[in-house]
């Protein structure tokens, strides 16, 4: 028996992506692995804000909590952007979790940014209702 080809394209693929609670919780995961120790007190503002991010999609509030993530994915990818590696620094296990974080923050901006532009709020799904 032949299976049908999922009809998903990549818009729906980034959009299911984004409404989905998981990435910022492992973005937050990520980030504190890298500045717990030693401690970096601006870098470890974002771990909790995308913490409750995931909170928010779960309570229901998926395009806000998209909207969230996509900003504060995207600041913290400027941020850590700012700081150059070089090749040897980029193979080490650090380097590969920054790698993967960097990684990760730009499929959140793109997702999460697509199904914060094309989700509906809660004012406008209720008046729609």
């Amino acid at each position: 028996m032949a299976e049908k080809p999922s009809e998903d394209g990549v818009f729906q693929t980034l959009r299911n992506w984004g409404e989905n609670p998981v990435p910022p919780t492992l973005l937050a995961t990520l980030i504190t692995a890298q500045h717990f120790r030693p401690f970096q007190p601006l870098p470890m503002i974002f771990p909790p804000v995308l913490l409750f991010s995931s909170y928010l999609n779960l309570a229901q509030f998926k395009t806000d909590a998209a909207g969230i993530t996509a900003a504060w994915s995207g600041l913290y990818m400027l941020l850590a952007m700012r700081r150059k590696q070089q090749l040897k620094n980029k193979l080490t296990v650090r380097g590969v979790v920054r790698g993967a974080s960097l990684g990760l923050c730009a499929v959140n901006v793109a997702g999460c940014g697509l199904a914060y532009v094309l989700g509906k709020t809660e004012k406008e799904s209720e008046n729609s209702a």
